[in-house]
């Protein structure tokens, strides 16, 4: 097969411009790798990675899920008060949180391949080690080891997705990816319904377990590095070539490798780079926005079946709740990273906060017990905005930050994200407890509104196409 490269950095062609030069000329050709990926094909090869990525946050958001559904079975079961759960919650949320900071590190370090690897192989050795629990001690430690596995697979794939897809389609593969975190909780209320009756809580979490190991095995013999990333390293050329040859892009095995747009943003890298050129302001409102964004997101997943069980609905009902808060949210999230690939990432993001605000209030004048279809409802529309706004907000972070602090960039986001989600697995249980379903609406409410205002500050926004 003749190789081509690609004239674009040596003739002055413009990017995009893939015609054929022979290469067997002496002179090794710069290769911008930029245009090679926005401005090519989307291939097959790109496709099946964005799907690999999917997968495994699909069984992120199922093992995240779990505690959800198992919290009421186990009240149950062992006679603990739901407050003495917290901690538990809290232990995961942790994990998830140290696993979130130090996986972007460890993915501009390393590569994004081993950090999603890594992670979903944690955490469903984890998650298998809790169906054998004895304690709710036991449980709290696996499922803070579980929660670095967990937390880390999230910025890693979301990452991976935004360096194999072209620019166009960026925003809604990302979304798409981060989609399966709710996707992956329907998947989770799905088998709890079935499991659960038949099982109970320990094959919950063996089945929770099992179901990330597999794809941890696949996921070593198919998912390849990330080309940008491959692009930064001179001893990994030849990798990156061959790779490139597999998306349909082919180029020169002696071809220098460039990023032409990304590096001369970065004329600084590591972590002190989120507050250079501008991006300061920009970093801490993000920080603001994921950490209440996330509150409201794990005060549902955590909590949201205890909430509905207290009001008196059956275990079955009150996970059905879960359910329909996860569907509203992939469905929101989809339509709203379509939103932003017309219209720019402001007003999306903003029209989407102020619905998770409003529609939680209005979810106060519902009377659960004459009404409880209009609740369930209700929590479906809540879950269509608030994981709209979380989902798109990892595209508004590969737009933000540049390929050398971009894993960085969306995982501290996250990380300060978790933090919310820690402080969640205290609020939930004792304003549930102390303020029952009304305040637990207003809470959720009232971050939402906060994750709007932090938007509004944000200046680096997704443009309008064309803009």
């Amino acid at each position: 097969m003749t190789r081509y490269s690609l004239p674009a950095a040596v003739a002055g062609a413009p990017p995009g411009d893939y015609s054929a030069r022979p290469a067997s000329e002496p002179a090794q050709t710069a290769v911008d790798i930029g245009s090679v990926l926005d401005d090519g094909p989307y291939t097959v090869v790109q496709k099946v990675v964005v799907f690999l990525a999917a997968l495994s946050i699909i069984v992120d958001g199922f093992d995240s899920q779990l505690i959800g559904f198992a919290i009421p079975v186990l009240i149950k079961e062992w006679g603990i008060a739901r407050t003495a759960f917290a901690p538990v919650v809290a232990a995961g949320l942790t994990g998830m949180g140290i696993g979130s900071a130090c996986a972007g590190l460890f993915a501009d370090r390393f590569g994004r391949r081993w950090a999603v690897i890594g992670s979903v192989l944690l955490f469903g050795a984890a998650t298998c080690a809790i169906s054998f629990a004895p304690n709710i001690l036991t449980i709290a430690v696996l499922r803070l080891i579980a929660g670095f596995g967990i937390g880390g697979a999230l910025p890693s794939s979301t990452t991976l997705t935004a360096e194999f897809t072209p620019s166009r389609r960026r925003t809604l593969a990302i979304t798409a990816t981060i989609v399966c975190v709710p996707l992956g909780g329907m998947v989770a209320g799905l088998f709890a319904h079935v499991i659960l009756p038949a099982y109970g809580w320990r094959g919950l979490f063996l089945t929770g377990g099992i179901l990330p190991l597999v794809l941890g095995v696949l996921l070593l013999f198919t998912l390849p590095e990330s080309p940008r990333f491959l692009a930064r390293r001179p001893q990994r050329w030849a990798e990156l070539s061959r790779l490139l040859a597999r998306m349909s892009r082919h180029v020169a095995m002696d071809a220098v490798f460039t990023d032409k747009r990304e590096q001369a943003a970065e004329q600084h890298t590591g972590f002190t780079a989120l507050f250079r050129q501008g991006r300061a302001a920009d970093t801490v409102a993000i920080w603001c926005a994921f950490f209440m964004c996330l509150l409201a997101v794990y005060s549902a997943f955590s909590w949201l079946p205890t909430m509905l069980t207290t009001q008196g609905l059956s275990v079955s009902v009150a996970g059905s709740g879960l359910t329909a808060y996860n569907l509203g949210g992939v469905v929101g999230a989809l339509v709203c990273a379509v939103a932003i690939a017309r219209s720019g990432s402001r007003w999306p993001l903003l029209i989407c906060s102020a619905g998770g605000a409003l529609s939680a209030w209005f979810l106060l004048g519902v009377d659960v017990s004459q009404h409880t279809g209009w609740l369930i409802f209700g929590l479906g529309v809540h879950g269509l905005f608030v994981n709209a706004v979380q989902s798109t907000m990892y595209a508004l972070c590969a737009y933000v930050y540049p390929t050398g602090v971009r894993a960085t960039g969306t995982a501290s986001a996250l990380a300060f994200g978790r933090i919310g989600a820690i402080l969640s697995a205290f609020a939930g249980a004792v304003v549930i407890t102390t303020g029952g379903a009304s305040s637990y609406l207003t809470m959720l409410g009232a971050a939402m509104l906060v994750v709007m205002i932090a938007l509004m500050v944000v200046k680096r926004h997704i443009p309008k196409p064309g803009v």
